[in-house]
């Protein structure tokens, strides 16, 4: 909290120096600059890449309780959260990623009006499908890409492996380890199951894979579902997370409710029913991101930055 108070005050001190007429902020670290743009009547547009935070931080209070057996302490504290519905308020346009992120903030207070949503865009050229598929033998090659943190969901992917049965799912997780208690909890759900985890560059290991696997229990979008979609990759996501936009169910991927083992575990049971199907699955994804997510609409995230600080909100 001290530290984004710390940068926030040092952004809107370089904003005042350079006589902005308009400005891109981003949650977190953008209420001081907000609060001198509101008095100099400058627009403004507010990033925000997940859903509403006091929803992100109810994720997290349960989680904790459900799996730690203790309150949470880590981010988004509460006082974080009071600085971030602050600069909602403040803001006179908020940029979200996902009709479900816009949802989540419409439904606690934030006016809809304010809230526009344009998604990500996905480098197609350096996440490309391999020259050469996995081979569709032994047990079924997935991955999971991010933090493994409780908010991602990854115990219930570990859950649903062993639901499924150890020998059939073999499971690559590229990412950040966690805080100690996520590193305990994984250490004990992996037990007995074929899990590789570490940090390191998710290119590979999506290329390397059959599916990919995103059981968030909140997420504005998941880059991760892009990327690996991208990369000629079917996906399991939870209707929880922004990215679910993209997929098809039983076209190239699968829908399931968070925190749903049973239903996770059913998922992954049909896709090794249909292992021979997750190719073509993962060419329809491909073709899905590559006419909604792609390069080409950088030009339409400059349009639109520009047709909503430029024209003047406070008019």
């Amino acid at each position: 909290m001290l530290c984004d108070r710390s940068l926030g005050t040092w952004a809107a001190r370089e904003a005042q120096s350079r006589h902005v007429r308009r400005l891109y902020l981003f949650t977190q670290i953008a209420l001081e600059t907000l609060e001198w743009c509101r008095r100099e009547s400058i627009p403004t547009v507010l990033d925000n890449p997940n859903g509403h935070i006091r929803g992100f931080r109810q994720v997290c209070e349960n989680e904790s309780e459900r799996w730690l057996g203790k309150r949470f302490f880590g981010h988004p504290t509460s006082q974080m959260v009071e600085r971030v519905e602050r600069e909602y308020l403040l803001a006179d346009r908020i940029r979200v990623h996902s009709e479900w992120a816009k949802r989540s903030m419409v439904q606690r207070g934030v006016p809809e009006d304010k809230i526009h949503v344009l998604r990500q865009t996905v480098n197609l050229e350096r996440f490309c499908p391999a020259p050469v598929r996995p081979p569709a033998d032994g047990p079924l090659r997935i991955c999971y890409v991010g933090a493994l943190d409780l908010r991602k969901g990854f115990v219930y992917l570990l859950r649903a492996m062993r639901a499924v049965g150890a020998k059939h799912v073999q499971l690559r997780i590229v990412g950040a380890t966690g805080d100690r208690h996520c590193a305990q909890l994984l250490a004990r759900e992996r037990a007995g199951l074929q899990v590789d985890a570490g940090p390191g560059d998710p290119l590979p290991v999506y290329q390397q894979s059959e599916l990919c696997v995103f059981p968030t229990l909140e997420d504005g979008l998941g880059m991760v579902p892009l990327e690996a979609q991208a990369c000629g990759l079917p996906v399991i996501l939870t209707g929880e997370a922004g990215a679910k936009e993209y997929v098809r169910p039983g076209e190239n991927g699968w829908i399931v409710p968070p925190g749903d083992v049973p239903a996770l575990a059913a998922a992954l049971a049909e896709a090794i029913e249909r292992r021979n199907q997750l190719p073509d699955m993962g060419h329809d994804a491909r073709r899905s991101i590559e006419r909604s997510a792609g390069l080409a609409q950088l030009h339409e995230l400059a349009g639109w930055f520009y047709s909503h600080t430029l024209a003047g909100v406070h008019s």
